[in-house]
């Protein structure tokens, strides 16, 4: 290889223009505006205003049978059998004595009348009649068994009773299991139970992600936001939002000579994952809007963005002076 070859370009072709590269050429082309546009966008207007809460009732719908096939209906049916298995008076034909007849449709045993069913077994009239009264002749099950469970739910279970009580009996046993595990034989034994989850491979990545939303949602956290702010992060030019926590380390306060905040930087669309940054006060722009507003932006991409006040003037000015300096 010669000496020339080594050496830089001349300036003369250093200097040289390069051709600049027409980007437009490359996008796709806009379509001229149809006499339909003003038609769609107002559709779509429409489907942006009512989806909000259509979703929201059917989230709670949907979280409300969830509960309700899942916990209150096996609650609900453990009880009646408790209550059955307590309560239930079914007598067979070979139980009763021989001088009553083993095919009578009613015998008297101890001055109780009980009525016989399909499959030979007895039970009390009373129960006959309750049903007959309450759902009619047609819907009595022709069985002795089904018919006594239709009478518990029909006599003991009625909702406005029940529910109350299914309520109160959760409340109780979650009570109970936090207690259970802020002990130390409960924290060791739920750890158990939540490596056994940890080690099972697709099981893995849905319980990580179900953990980290309960968390968020229903964990009892030391950590409360006390306003929003902007910072320059990840560099300077490019604003994100963050959520003040507290007041950082007292050893970097000491070592600038500045109050050093710690600031939640939080992801979208997921605002229970993030980075914590340590920023000086006078870096920040406090944006003053408030945490529930600032956590729908998030989720949103920055598509719902919250309404200017008009007390509200906010500056970027010295946040990036003081990069400058």
């Amino acid at each position: 290889m010669s000496h020339d070859d080594t050496n830089p370009l001349p300036d003369i072709e250093a200097r040289q223009p390069r051709p600049e590269l027409n980007v437009e050429q490359f996008l796709p082309k806009k379509r001229p505006p149809g006499p339909l546009d003003p038609f769609w966008k107002a559709v779509w207007r429409g489907a942006a205003t009512v989806l909000p809460p259509l979703l929201t009732v059917v989230i709670i719908i949907w979280v409300a049978a969830t509960i309700d096939a899942y916990i209150f209906s096996p609650l609900k049916k453990g009880i009646q059998n408790a209550i059955f298995v307590a309560t239930a008076d079914i007598r067979s034909a070979q139980s009763l004595p021989p001088s009553l007849g083993n095919d009578a449709r009613e015998v008297v045993v101890n001055g109780k009348t009980f009525v016989r069913m399909r499959g030979g077994k007895y039970i009390p009239k009373e129960v006959i009649e309750y049903l007959r009264e309450q759902v009619g002749e047609e819907e009595i099950p022709p069985q002795a068994v089904d018919a006594y469970q239709l009478y518990i739910e029909l006599r003991f279970l009625k909702p406005h009773l029940v529910l109350p009580f299914l309520i109160a009996l959760l409340i109780l046993v979650l009570y109970l299991l936090g207690k259970f595990v802020t002990a130390r034989m409960g924290r060791l034994a739920w750890s158990q139970i939540e490596a056994l989850f940890v080690s099972l491979p697709f099981v893995r990545s849905v319980y990580g992600a179900v953990k980290q939303v309960s968390d968020f949602l229903l964990a009892q956290r030391s950590m409360e936001f006390s306003r929003v702010v902007a910072v320059e992060w990840p560099r300077r030019g490019i604003w994100s939002i963050g959520l003040v926590t507290s007041e950082s380390f007292d050893q970097l306060r000491k070592k600038t000579g500045r109050v050093i905040l710690s600031v939640f930087i939080p992801t979208s669309p997921a605002p229970m994952t993030g980075f914590t940054v340590n920023v000086p006060e006078e870096d920040t722009v406090d944006l003053g809007i408030s945490i529930d507003q600032a956590i729908q932006f998030i989720v949103s991409c920055g598509v719902v963005v919250p309404p200017p006040s008009s007390s509200d003037s906010v500056d970027l000015a010295p946040a990036s002076a003081a990069h400058n300096e």
